[in-house]
């Protein structure tokens, strides 16, 4: 069964789209009809994906960007204009982790992850949003948040502290551009199966702990990220802005351990 063009002639920008969660989204959006320019740092892989979204028939461009630089943002920007025609859609999922002792944490890999993860969204979707206001017809913005946004884990204190940071930006953003007709929505994975699950769950007895904390009794895949992502972009949200949509499994309901079943 063909998939609905929900996005039929929209421009979606994807930052941290080489791979991952970000190809995923990118790949969902470009099944919906939408062009996309992905973002990232990683040249190579970020151009083997665009190869890829081609194949599929996805209309796909690529513009190299560090989210943390403000030039290179409104390079972004520029860039999609200039190539894709406009600015509808913007999915602000890249991001990093820097995992370490809470005492033993450096300034350095702290500042590193607020700078891409906290400060990355806001300027990304401050470039996206006064593009969206000056061709006046509204928009989407999705920024990608976490489980961890509300749980925290001590050895990430970074990240617990962007994410959290992320969900009160996106409520903030919501109430700013409601009068513009642009809804800002965040996305909460849980543990999806990515590089970055698997440089923190390195063998059975980690693995087992995050399934513990599972209802699903499984972590979740990228695409699912990618399909709740074109919901939010597209007019089937309509109604939808402010809000915080977790993708984890049950684990944000869950208030006990359960135990994993023994191979």
């Amino acid at each position: 069964m063909q998939r609905a063009q929900r996005l039929a002639d929209k421009i979606a920008v994807v930052t941290g789209a080489a791979k991952g969660i970000g190809l995923a989204v990118a790949q969902a959006l470009g099944q919906e009809g939408a062009a996309v320019m992905v973002s990232d740092v990683d040249d190579i892989a970020a151009q083997q994906a665009v190869d890829s979204l081609l194949q599929q028939g996805i209309r796909a461009e690529y513009t190299h960007c560090d989210v943390a630089n403000k030039d290179q943002v409104q390079q972004l920007i520029q860039q999609t204009v200039q190539q894709l025609g406009g600015v509808d859609i913007l999915v602000a999922n890249a991001g990093i982790v820097k995992a370490a002792p809470f005492l033993e944490m450096s300034e350095e890999d702290f500042d590193a992850v607020l700078a891409v993860n906290l400060k990355g969204v806001f300027l990304t979707s401050q470039a996206a949003a006064q593009q969206m206001v000056q061709q006046g017809r509204g928009g989407s913005i999705i920024t990608m948040s976490s489980v961890n946004g509300v749980m925290a884990i001590p050895s990430i204190a970074g990240y617990n502290a962007s994410k959290g940071g992320v969900n009160n930006l996106t409520r903030c953003m919501a109430l700013a551009l409601a009068p513009h007709n642009i809804r800002v929505n965040a996305i909460g994975p849980g543990s999806i199966n990515t590089e970055v699950l698997a440089s923190v769950v390195s063998d059975k007895a980690a693995m087992d702990r995050v399934l513990s904390r599972t209802p699903l009794g499984r972590v979740g895949e990228p695409s699912e990220i990618g399909s709740v992502a074109a919901f939010l972009a597209s007019q089937d949200s309509s109604y939808i802005t402010g809000q915080i949509m977790y993708v984890d499994g049950g684990r944000m309901a869950l208030n006990y351990t359960m135990p994993v079943p023994q191979q």
